[in-house]
C-alpha cells in the first residue's frame, strides 16, 4: 500500500503520539523512590515507637502511613560499611567496604581509591535502577568518591579529596542548609517525565550537634545535661527536614505512586559528659555489636501499593532495600543478592534469622575482610547471640559469647548465655553456617 506524503506524516506523527504516551504511561506505573538516611540515630529515639524524649511528629505521621518493620536491622554498625551495605544489598565483607577508611595511606588519595575501586565492584542500587530509565540524584553522606560511582545521573558529592572530599563534602549542606538542590531535581524529572531515585542521607542527628536555636530552646531544661539536649534537638531538626522533604513530594501530587523509605545507618548513645562522642569507652551504640548500634526502624510508604500497618514480627534488614526496591521498579534483582523482597509475604515468612558483622575502624587489608573483624552477630526469634573473635578489648562488644533474650531485654543488660548453653550451641551453628556459606575469606 502506497501513502501520499500527508498521509506518511500523519501516520508518523500518530506513532510519535503513541510513543510518548507509552513511555509517560511507564513512567507513571514505575514508582518514584526516595530513601531518608537518619545518621546517628537510636533506634527507640522515635516518639512513634513509645516514650522517648525525642520528638519526631512528622516521621510519626510518616510511619502512620508506611509499613514499619519495628526489628528493622543494618548488618554493621559504622556509617561507610553500612551506607555501602544499602546500596549493593551485601553484607561488608561481601562488597569489601568493612571501614571507613583504609589503615594504610588513610590520608591519601590513593589509599581511598583502594576502597573506592573495591565498592565498584559490585551491583548497584542507583546503577540498576538508572540503567532501567530512572533519574537519579545523590545528596548528603557518600563516601565512595564522586556520586557517579554509585550510578547517579546527578548528585551534590565531588569526592575529591584535594578539596575536602571524603564521606560527602558538598553534599552535607543538604538538610543543614535547605532542600533547594532537591528541588531542582525534581523540577528536573518532572519536565522529562521519568521515574525518579532520590538519596537524602544529610548529616543529621550526626555530630556536631549544632542545632538551632529554636530547636535547642525545646529541649533545655534545667536536669537535662546540654549534651542530651542538643542531640534531641539535632533529632528534632531532622525530623522537620524529612517534613519538609514529604511536604514537596505532596506539593507536586507525587506521593501517591512514590515509595519513601526511613531507616537509619547506625544507632548512637548520647552520654551527659560534655566530651563523649557516643562511641568511646564501651558504647553500646555506634560501632557496637548490642541492638543500639544495628537496630533501626525500617520504614515503607507507597500509598499507591502498601497499606500501612506496624509489623512488630519479622525481622528486616538494610540488605533488604536493593532486592526490594527493584523488585518494587519492576526489575530482577541480581541473583546473588542475600537479601529479600521485604514487600514479598512468602520471602517474609521464610525468613526465620537475620545476621551482622562488626569490623575494625580502619581496613587493614581491603582483598582479605575477616583481618578486621571483631563481632558476628544473629538474630534468631527473640534470641540474640554475639560472637567476638577476641580482637576487641570489649569497648563495642562482649569478650566472650554473649546470648540475649531482645523481648524481655531489649537494652542486652543481662547475658544469659550460661543459663542457656544448648541455645548458644545451637546458635553459634547457624551463624557459623551462614558465615561459611558467605565466603568471608574471599
Amino acid at each position: 500500500m502506497r501513502f501520499t506524503p500527508l498521509l506518511q506524516f500523519c501516520r508518523c506523527l500518530s506513532v510519535l503520539f503513541l510513543t510518548i504516551a507509552g513511555s509517560r504511561s511507564f513512567a507513571d506505573e514505575r514508582p518514584n523512590i526516595v530513601i531518608l538516611l537518619s545518621d546517628d540515630h537510636r533506634w527507640s529515639d522515635y516518639s512513634f515507637l513509645g516514650p522517648t524524649e525525642a520528638q519526631t511528629p512528622h516521621l510519626d505521621r510518616l510511619a502512620s502511613q508506611s509499613l514499619v518493620f519495628t526489628r528493622g536491622y543494618v548488618p554493621t554498625s559504622l556509617c561507610r560499611p553500612s551506607l555501602a551495605s544499602i546500596i549493593t544489598g551485601m553484607y561488608p565483607h561481601q562488597h569489601g567496604v568493612t571501614g571507613n577508611d583504609p589503615r594504610n595511606q588513610k590520608q591519601t588519595a590513593a589509599g581511598r581509591q583502594t576502597v573506592v575501586d573495591r565498592f565498584l565492584k559490585n551491583p548497584r542500587l542507583p546503577q540498576l535502577l538508572r540503567e532501567a530509565g530512572y533519574r537519579t540524584f545523590q545528596s548528603g553522606k557518600w563516601w565512595e568518591g564522586n556520586y557517579a560511582n554509585g550510578g547517579f545521573d546527578n548528585g551534590m558529592t565531588h569526592g575529591d579529596i584535594k578539596r575536602g572530599g571524603r564521606h560527602g563534602d558538598e553534599g552535607l549542606k543538604i538538610g543543614r542548609e535547605g532542600l533547594q538542590p532537591i528541588r531542582n531535581f525534581l523540577d528536573q524529572v518532572a519536565q522529562e517525565q521519568r521515574p525518579f531515585f532520590l538519596w537524602y542521607a544529610p548529616l543529621l542527628p550526626h555530630r556536631p550537634h549544632n542545632p538551632p536555636p529554636e530547636f535547642l530552646s525545646r529541649f533545655q531544661q534545667s536536669a537535662r545535661p546540654a549534651p542530651v539536649a542538643k542531640y534531641l534537638a539535632m533529632i528534632a531538626w531532622w525530623d522537620q527536614t524529612c517534613g519538609d522533604l514529604l511536604l514537596e513530594l505532596d506539593r507536586r501530587e507525587l506521593s501517591g505512586n512514590t515509595i519513601v523509605v526511613y531507616l537509619a545507618d547506625n544507632g548512637w548513645t548520647q552520654t551527659p559528659g560534655p566530651d563523649s562522642n557516643g562511641a568511646v569507652g564501651g558504647s553500646r551504640g555506634k560501632r557496637s555489636a548490642y541492638d543500639g548500634g544495628t537496630r533501626t526502624p525500617i520504614m515503607f510508604r507507597w500509598p499507591k501499593k502498601i497499606a500501612p500497618r506496624r509489623d512488630d514480627l519479622h525481622l528486616a534488614s538494610s540488605i533488604d532495600l536493593l532486592p526490594t526496591l527493584v523488585s518494587a521498579a519492576g526489575l530482577k534483582p541480581p541473583s546473588e543478592l542475600p537479601g529479600i523482597d521485604l514487600l514479598g509475604p512468602a520471602q517474609l515468612e521464610t525468613r526465620d534469622a537475620i545476621f551482622g558483622e562488626i569490623f575494625t575502624h580502619d581496613i587493614p587489608d581491603i582483598n582479605v575482610p575477616v583481618t578486621g573483624l571483631l563481632d558476628r552477630w544473629i538474630i534468631a526469634g527473640n534470641w540474640k547471640l554475639i560472637v567476638p573473635t577476641g580482637s576487641d578489648p570489649g569497648d563495642f562488644g562482649p569478650t566472650a559469647p554473649a546470648l540475649f533474650d531482645l523481648l524481655k531485654d531489649p537494652e542486652e543488660q543481662t547475658d544469659l548465655a550460661a543459663q542457656h548453653p544448648e541455645r548458644v550451641a545451637e546458635l553459634r551453628s547457624r551463624l557459623d553456617s551462614w558465615w561459611s556459606a558467605q565466603s568471608p575469606e574471599k
